[in-house]
């Protein structure tokens, strides 16, 4: 099992694979497995505001009887001139495993130089794993197989375009992605994908046609079209993905059986509408709640290494 989680390719296939496995058994017992990790600490530090991770990761936290230990970033010396290496090193000392959600995806893997503990990437402006571990677990509750899907990526090809990407080239499940032209997800990012593909099946298409992309799809992804720190840009991202908001006319492409996926939160009126948001083929929240399983699942296996699960009984 890796050390630390990155991006979805700290895991590889088979650490996606475990991590899934074990977030399904955990769920079969309602997130409560207090026996497990009893008496371990786990730090999280939010350069960014958060409403999901930060309560998924403490419910994570808890449910596998440890303590949560939330850390702003005023109250780190890392404001007032400590280096990211003596952070690491310092609470490798104190806690289980460290999750940082932040800006720059160079810190976290600083972070991970320095550490003797897991550090895991809650979210940087490139990368978003924890909330494709949580995309895929609700693909394979409704549909059982990822193999032979395909999913429509409309929007921005951002941090969770990015995790996306890795988790279908390792996966095998058909990613299309529809994004304005100049904001295509990273071609390094892609082509590793793709690289993947060939070894596991399934393939990235990128387009500029969100018609062309949702199509017979299975499930349709989308996500705010201005992220944090992109709020000065908000209104002309609003212009530029104006024709990609995932409407009622836009799902009727879809396969019959398509489903809706949104990370969250959602600016309704832009990227999706209250239909579709609101509407039978969505499982947004079952998305949200699978944060809370994937997550305790990925603590579990970082911290312990133990991928039959032993200590959960």
């Amino acid at each position: 099992m890796a050390r630390h989680l990155l991006t979805l390719d700290s895991l590889g296939r088979d650490g996606i694979r475990h991590t899934l496995d074990m977030a399904v058994r955990i769920k079969s017992r309602g997130g409560m497995t207090r026996d497990a990790l009893a008496g371990g600490r786990v730090g999280l530090i939010f350069d960014k505001p958060s409403t999901r991770t930060r309560v998924s990761f403490e419910a994570a936290i808890w449910g596998l009887g440890m303590l949560p230990i939330a850390l702003r970033p005023d109250e780190l010396q890392l404001g007032r001139g400590e280096t990211i290496a003596d952070t690491a090193r310092v609470v490798s000392r104190y806690l289980s495993a460290l999750a940082i959600r932040t800006f720059d995806q160079a810190k976290v893997e600083e972070l991970a130089r320095y550490a003797t503990i897991p550090i895991i990437n809650a979210l940087t402006d490139d990368h978003h794993p924890c909330q494709a571990l949580a995309d895929v677990m609700t693909l394979e509750e409704e549909f059982k197989e990822l193999a032979g899907l395909r999913v429509a990526f409309v929007g921005d090809g951002n941090n969770v375009c990015h995790s996306l990407i890795q988790a279908a080239g390792h996966l095998g499940f058909a990613l299309a992605i529809s994004t304005p032209p100049g904001y295509e997800p990273h071609t390094e990012i892609v082509a590793a994908a793709q690289a993947n593909c060939r070894r596991n099946g399934g393939g990235i298409e990128l387009g500029h046609d969100p018609k062309a992309a949702v199509r017979g799809a299975d499930a349709v992804y989308t996500d705010v079209w201005a992220s944090m720190g992109q709020e000065k840009e908000r209104e002309e991202r609003a212009r530029i993905f104006a024709g990609y908001c995932v409407n009622g006319a836009l799902m009727a492409l879809a396969a019959p059986r398509a489903i809706f996926l949104h990370c969250l939160p959602a600016h309704r009126g832009d990227e999706v509408t209250d239909e579709v948001m609101d509407g039978p083929q969505s499982r947004v929240w079952d998305e949200a709640e699978n944060r809370w399983y994937t997550e305790q699942a990925l603590l579990y296996l970082l911290i312990t290494g133990d991928e039959r699960g032993e200590r959960l009984g």
